[in-house]
């Protein structure tokens, strides 16, 4: 990240604004007659404030950037909202970390700080990809651990060998809004007190956006992860009935 590039995001960022206020998929029982749910699945391990958001088991290693705008450093509490849809099943729709109990008032994605911000347009965004149906988060001082426990661990497909397991037991401890091999958990990193939270992404895989939520006084209150626009997906659900 250079001078030049944060004098363009000072241009930019009004466009990177979330168009939807997310903390409502949490606080809402209904969404368009669609029923929500909220789960609470832990702590998530913040020692530097240095967040990543990544599919764990393709694009997270200590070679990945963290998000430039700082978060508070600590353990925070993990939620998912859950949207219940006779066409979709149960489906996670957005993943927050609660940094503090303050409304949010505007949702601003976060980046890296090597995104190329030029010709952007209202509604684009940038986001994570996602290539085997999962989304996590965690920290940049979090993150060699996490290389040196898959070095460690040696198996040939870490999912089949090793996550499935412990998927599995999340699905049979608490098997609500999960489907029977597993939607989240919250893994502690072996010999440390790390926890980093792994989830179901939305309809798959695919790119999706992050976003720091900022309260009436400009500070940092939580991060977002949407998974779904819910609104939008069910417009377009809409409109291919009616062609």
């Amino acid at each position: 990240m250079n001078e030049s590039w944060m004098q363009k995001w000072e241009e930019v960022k009004d466009i990177l604004i979330c168009p939807v206020d997310l903390e409502t998929y949490f606080t809402s029982d209904e969404i368009l007659e669609q029923k929500m749910e909220v789960m609470e699945i832990g702590n998530v391990s913040l020692p530097s404030g240095k967040v990543i958001v990544r599919d764990p088991l393709v694009f997270l290693n200590a070679g990945e950037k963290p998000y430039f705008v700082q978060a508070p450093k600590g353990d925070f509490p993990v939620k998912i909202a859950v949207v219940k849809s006779e066409e979709w099943g149960g489906r996670y729709a957005a993943v927050k970390v609660e940094f503090t109990k303050e409304k949010p008032v505007l949702y601003r994605e976060a980046l890296i700080g090597i995104e190329n911000l030029e010709d952007l347009n209202e509604g684009d965004y940038f986001g994570f990809m996602v290539d085997a149906g999962l989304g996590c988060i965690t920290d940049a001082e979090v993150l060699p651990y996490f290389d040196k426990f898959l070095t460690e661990v040696n198996v040939e497909n870490i999912y089949d060998d090793y996550f499935a397991e412990q998927f599995a037991q999340s699905y049979q401890e608490h098997p609500q809004n999960q489907r029977e091999l597993g939607d989240w958990i919250n893994w502690k990193i072996p010999n440390t007190e790390y926890h980093i939270p792994m989830f179901a992404s939305g309809f798959g895989d695919g790119g999706y956006p992050v976003y720091f939520a900022y309260d009436e006084k400009g500070e940092i209150c939580g991060l977002y992860i949407q998974f779904i626009d819910i609104e939008l997906a069910l417009s377009d659900d809409e409109d291919e009935e009616n062609e």
